[in-house]
């Protein structure tokens, strides 16, 4: 699974993991997105570092870094103390780079994969987390930011036009800037039998300077669980809209894993609008092992043909999709093991791999 490791350092505390087990069963799964950088781009793994006192008002200072196969990210948080009434607040600086493969890749091989389509997104924001007091079930977080995107390469170059040479920016230049106002509101209840869980993400684009972008994003979650004697029964609806000013980047992509499975990621669509549907019925095979068959679903509403540039148009993307398929889970206390063998609409097979590392 990969080597974790504990280290204190004063007050403050170190967490190291490094895994090489996603980049096994990432070659199992496909060709990668582009050359390998030498060794190190073969390791995945996270660094925290937590320091519950850093200058002696028991301020709180987070640091996070995560390497991916293809992605990095790093956030630093900083909280003072303040009353459990009144929201607590934190001032948080971001920076990550990802493959664009949901908006900008192309579906292969019946749309089971997706490969790279040669944009990789750069996001840079900082700003200020509100958090409210939990009541029963209810919590939210508010947060206003500032972010900058970039678009680049592969090879790290400064990019404003995909391979087909439409603009990836909404600005039409090699990056776009914005304010955020963020609001995260979230819904949980739970018993022995069943449980219930929405959340619902609204953010508004503020017209700070005329060139920035000015819009209205919302995705909302519903799931609901459901024990029928051994075996659990989970549904889940996805949904979400943008109206406004929108990037490429902004769409909903729609495909793969924790997706519509059977088909690669963004492989279903990407558009201004989506729905997705999963049921999945677990059942218990042994102790640590469950059996799942499951049935997934995903729309882009025909909202495709609305983002900037019509990306899923150039890519023959179908806007609408099917899967189903069965798999294992397998859970233990060093880990959570996943694998799904999902079919599309296409009678296109694919295996999909997810490891879950349990902090310690």
């Amino acid at each position: 699974m990969g080597a974790q490791k504990s280290i204190h350092a004063g007050k403050a505390k170190i967490d190291v993991n490094v895994d090489l087990t996603h980049k096994l069963c990432a070659a199992l799964m496909l060709s990668p997105f582009r050359n390998s950088g030498g060794p190190l781009s073969l390791i995945i793994g996270s660094l925290c570092i937590k320091h519950p006192n850093l200058f002696g008002g028991s301020e709180k200072l987070d640091v996070f870094w995560d390497k991916g196969l293809y992605d990095t990210s790093i956030l630093v948080a900083y909280r003072r103390p303040r009353p459990e009434w009144l929201p607590q607040q934190s001032l948080a600086l971001q920076h990550s780079i990802s493959p664009e493969i949901g908006v900008h890749g192309l579906p292969l091989d019946n749309f089971s994969q997706s490969g790279s389509g040669g944009v990789n997104l750069c996001r840079s924001s900082v700003g200020l987390d509100l958090s409210e007091p939990a009541s029963t079930n209810w919590n939210s977080t508010t947060s206003i930011k500032f972010e900058h995107v970039r678009l680049v390469s592969d090879e790290g170059r400064p990019i404003n036009r995909d391979l087909d040479g439409f603009p990836v920016t909404c600005s039409g230049g090699n990056d776009d800037s914005m304010v955020v106002l963020k609001q995260e509101t979230r819904y949980a209840r739970a018993n022995d039998n069943c449980f219930s869980r929405f959340s619902l993400h609204i953010e508004q684009g503020i017209p700070v300077f005329s060139k920035w972008l000015v819009f209205n994003r919302f995705k909302f979650v519903g799931t609901k669980g459901i024990k029928l004697g051994p075996a659990f029964l989970l549904t889940s609806v996805t949904g979400g809209s943008i109206v406004g000013d929108m990037a490429p980047y902004q769409a909903f992509a729609i495909g793969g894993l924790g997706s519509v499975r059977g088909y690669g990621e963004g492989a279903v669509g990407t558009g201004r609008s989506c729905i997705i549907a999963n049921t999945e019925l677990t059942f218990p095979l042994s102790k640590m092992l469950e059996g799942a068959i499951f049935v997934d679903y995903g729309s882009d509403l025909g909202t495709g043909r609305l983002v900037p540039g019509n990306p899923a148009l150039r890519q023959g993307k179908p806007g609408r999709g099917a899967g189903i398929g069965y798999g294992l889970r397998f859970k233990s206390q060093i880990g959570h093991f996943q694998v799904d063998y999902a079919m599309n609409s296409y009678q296109q097979r694919t295996v999909y791999f997810n490891i879950t590392n349990v902090p310690s």
